[in-house]
């Protein structure tokens, strides 16, 4: 058999490969697969449609029972790929409060926490390579002189 984890991996049609790469691979990795897509807002801001969640940042919840609430990030859970947010719990018959966990896939960032300097380097990278192709597609999108 082969190994656990490949790096040099890139994509296979089989879900059963997909499946294998997501559940060997290490945390550092596995923090990438914690992207939530980013608001309208952010998304102009930022040029990047969806950024890894990090503890701090607030989201809106998208789907399930708790849609449309606002909360921060409590805590992440990179192993299971899933994220409890504060003040989102349900009470459990016995009285206690349990933390509800929910995908990344199902929830949006509406701010981000920049305490991080990586993370502001991060988005920074990607605004910087927006601003270079910009003036290139302006060129492509002017209309066509045709000879003749």
């Amino acid at each position: 058999m082969k190994s656990k984890f490949s790096t040099s991996w890139i994509s296979s049609k089989q879900p059963r490969k997909q499946r294998k790469y997501k559940a060997n691979a290490p945390l550092h990795t596995k923090h990438k697969f914690l992207s939530a897509q980013l608001s309208k807002e952010l998304r102009k801001k930022h040029g990047k449609r969806n950024i890894p969640l990090r503890k701090g940042d607030e989201v809106l919840v998208m789907r399930g029972s708790f849609k449309k609430k606002k909360a921060k990030v409590a805590t992440i859970d990179l192993k299971r790929t899933r994220i409890a947010l504060e003040n989102i719990q349900r009470t459990k018959k016995d009285g206690t409060k349990v933390n509800v966990y929910f995908h990344p896939s199902s929830l949006q960032i509406q701010t981000l926490n920049i305490d991080d300097k990586k993370r502001i380097a991060i988005l920074d990278r990607t605004k910087k390579q927006i601003q270079k192709t910009k003036p290139g597609e302006e060129s492509k999108n002017a209309p066509n002189k045709v000879s003749g």
